[in-house]
């Protein structure tokens, strides 16, 4: 058993299109060599998903995450976009309960912070873009 992580880019169309992980750490890690011309200037969606594997065979999806990349003009990954949408995740944990002192008052910062992260930073796939998924990692079902 093991796990891997599948990336697929999701076209305008909705065709899926996969990214080997490799160079999807690449452009996360600003590497000079690393760019995808063909989306410069774009905000596109991307799925991540985890699938867990017997055998070296996938036998299950254990996590999805349906998001968007931004690319400068190059084609490269815009890090400072990243970067926000890293902070407003932590955002959405609930540390500020710690510090709370008027218990009649609730925080919900946390609650906010995860209603903006997922308006901006997320996207529901359609039933096609995940049987599309499906496929291509498991194959035909008949």
């Amino acid at each position: 058993m093991g796990l891997s992580i599948r990336i697929f880019i999701v076209e305008d169309d909705d065709t899926i299109k996969r990214l080997p992980m490799i160079r999807f750490e690449r452009l996360l890690n600003r590497d000079p060599n690393e760019k995808l011309s063909k989306y410069a200037g774009k905000r596109i969606r991307y799925a991540l998903i985890v699938v867990d594997l017997v055998n070296r065979r996938p036998i299950e999806i254990v996590k999805n995450e349906f998001a968007y990349l931004n690319f400068d003009d190059e084609g490269r990954l815009e890090v400072s976009e990243h970067e926000q949408t890293e902070s407003l995740a932590f955002d959405m944990l609930n540390f500020f309960t710690l510090e709370q002192q008027d218990k009649r008052v609730i925080d919900a910062r946390h609650k906010f912070a995860k209603k903006r992260y997922f308006d901006k930073h997320r996207w529901e796939p359609t039933d096609e873009i995940i049987a599309a998924i499906s496929e291509a990692i498991f194959g035909k079902f008949f």
